[in-house]
């Protein structure tokens, strides 16, 4: 062997050897700046149904976690969203709407996933819709975190500031400092993105310092398929009327990962009455079909891969009012996968 390609194998074996280290050295690098102190905390999101609590948590996140339509009511899980950067991580909880009459177990167990998520952070968020008459937020705040509402920083975000005149937001802007208990008012438009860094920046503010609570590059501690059952969840919303959709329970029953197929997911849609399956169906089951379809064209948009999705519809009565289907279901304050 000559000289030369003695010099090469050492040359190539020193290339490898630097790679190798380097290697260690980027994992050693992350290893020490998940201990390095900076802000992070928990915000819970409260607020009526409708005024887009879902919208601002999908914008502070930079990705959509939360079901958006024109339907009050639509969030029925703590949906937990981590918006983290270089020196910072917050964690978002997405509560559903503060409900003024409870009509089934059903919403009693989703007031108390609010007030847990409320108890549980470092400050709180009351939105409020500026298009409509300002009223106060006692009830908001009552519900959401009871006798820890003079303790926990609260900022009041005005949302949909983009529908309303400059000179009306800053009257209800007066209002809402002068007659709430919110520490702090900021208008916003959710849907643009208008003012969410003046938002984040408070929420800055309040967090306090440690480590972050989740690795940096994720955006949500739920797995996969609690995100396939919000996605068909919401496509049920934005395409049946009425009751239908508040009645529909959606459990994905199988998730199956096929390295050399599509990945098969079985899904099961529960409604309380056989009348509420019919109209989920169709006639000859085109609806259930454009559904499905619709759905599965985000899922895959969400997951960036291929699936075969198949959908059954099941009729479970008054399953709204069973604590155990509700406890079963994750309504308990935990997301189980069925």
């Amino acid at each position: 062997m000559s000289l030369r390609t003695i010099d090469k194998i050492r040359e190539f074996e020193l290339s490898c050897s630097l790679i190798v280290l380097l290697g260690y050295f980027k994992i050693f690098l992350q290893c020490i700046l998940s201990f390095v102190e900076s802000n992070a905390g928990y915000v819970a999101v409260l607020g009526k149904p409708n005024v887009g609590k879902s919208t601002l948590a999908n914008q502070m996140i930079g990705q959509k976690l939360s079901i958006v339509t024109d339907k009050p009511q639509t969030t029925r899980h703590r949906i937990l969203g981590i918006c983290s950067g270089p020196d910072y991580q917050m964690i978002l909880y997405d509560t559903p709407g503060v409900i003024e009459k409870k009509m089934h177990k059903l919403d009693s167990m989703m007031m108390k996933n609010v007030r847990s998520a409320s108890l549980n952070a470092d400050c709180v968020l009351v939105l409020v819709d500026a298009s409509k008459l300002p009223e106060k937020i006692d009830e908001v705040l009552e519900e959401g975190v009871g006798h820890l509402k003079y303790k926990v920083p609260t900022l009041l975000v005005m949302n949909k500031k983009d529908i309303i005149k400059p000179g009306e937001i800053a009257k209800k802007l007066q209002w809402y400092e002068n007659f709430t208990e919110a520490d702090d008012v900021i208008p916003v438009s959710a849907k643009y993105g208008y003012g969410i860094q003046d938002v984040k920046d408070w929420i800055l503010s309040k967090l306090p310092v440690g480590p972050a609570y989740y690795p940096k590059d994720i955006v949500s501690e739920h797995p996969e398929r609690f995100f396939v059952a919000e996605i068909i969840r919401e496509k049920i919303f934005m395409k049946y009327r009425s009751e239908v959709p508040y009645a529909c329970q959606v459990n994905v029953v199988s998730y199956k990962s096929r390295p050399t197929a599509k990945d098969f997911i079985q899904v099961e849609i529960v409604v309380e009455k056989n009348s509420q399956k019919i109209i989920l169906i169709g006639k000859e089951g085109k609806a259930l079909k454009l559904l499905a379809t619709a759905a599965r064209l985000d899922i895959e948009d969400f997951l960036q891969k291929k699936v075969y999705l198949e959908v059954e519809v099941k009729v479970k009565e008054n399953w709204r009012q069973d604590e155990g289907l509700l406890q079963r279901y994750g309504y308990g304050g935990q997301i189980r996968a069925l």
